[in-house]
């Protein structure tokens, strides 16, 4: 794969440090949530991947839309990320929530969805290594 763009950031002191874009236009404080014994007063990995998927899928949703002749340009994602325990390690869960607009029927609506999950890149890279649950609202 060619890649059409190549986002850079750099992470220093893991969850409980600083997360900054090569650009500058991202800097934040990460820190570990409170349910994970955090102090919670930054922003963490799964909060970000939860925005990244929900947009990147809003993009792929807004694709297969504008090719079916379909207006889903009001449609939402809310991306919930899940984190626990796996054997010695953790692993990751996702839910995608969709939200799409009025007038477009149930059927045509998860056909869409089904085909943004084939298109979103997020989608691929998960894709057989962990759950993504796909729940249209």
């Amino acid at each position: 794969m060619d890649a059409l763009y190549t986002a850079v950031a750099t992470a220093t002191h893991g969850r409980d440090g600083r997360a900054v874009s090569s650009d500058g236009k991202l800097d934040i404080q990460l820190a570990p949530p409170v349910e994970l014994g955090g102090n919670g007063q930054g922003t963490n990995p799964e909060q970000l991947f939860a925005a990244g998927y929900a947009a990147c899928f809003a993009s792929a949703l807004g694709v297969v839309g504008r090719a079916a002749k379909v207006d889903v340009s009001d449609a939402t994602v809310t991306g919930e990320v899940g984190l626990g325990k796996q054997g010695e390690g953790f692993a990751l869960k996702v839910t995608l929530r969709v939200e799409l607009p009025e007038g477009v029927d149930e059927g045509t609506g998860r056909k869409l969805v089904e085909q943004a999950h084939q298109v979103c890149p997020y989608s691929n890279a998960t894709r057989g290594n962990i759950p993504v649950d796909l729940v249209i609202e």
